[in-house]
């Protein structure tokens, strides 16, 4: 039987999908409109309006921002993700969290604060507040 219902596509807008290998190291900041892929290490921030994903053994020194993400490796900084984080068992994440929805497995390690729900407020607007208010 035919279906009138669209399907929901999980993968970016212009189906490019972004790998950083495992053996490469990037310095710098990446902005895709595509999901993302990382097994090295990016010593910077992300953008993605797409799906970002870290490898076990994938590192991020910098702020992520996505429209989804699923995260095995570290992370060190701040994530603003608008729809859903998962933080698998062998993930660490050293930073402050802005997010609509938070699953985090038994081992995850998530260390800052976290601000949830569809009305939470982006990490910038956060930071500022502290800065008005001389915290």
């Amino acid at each position: 039987m035919l279906s009138n219902k669209k399907k929901e596509s999980t993968s970016a807008p212009n189906g490019s999908i972004n790998v950083i290998g495992a053996d490469t190291t990037i310095e710098g900041n990446i902005v895709s409109n595509g999901d993302v892929r990382i097994d090295g290490t990016l010593v910077g921030s992300i953008k993605t309006s797409s799906k970002l994903v870290l490898g076990v053994s994938g590192k991020i020194e910098g702020d992520i921002q996505a429209k989804s993400a699923d995260i095995s490796g570290k992370i060190v900084g701040n994530a603003q993700v608008s729809e859903i984080l998962y933080l698998k068992s062998t993930s660490r994440v050293h930073g402050d969290i802005v997010t609509d929805k938070l699953v985090v497995e038994s081992g995850g390690e998530f260390n800052g604060k976290c601000i949830m729900g569809k009305q939470a407020i982006p990490i910038d607007s956060v930071n500022k507040g502290k800065e008005a208010v001389g915290q």
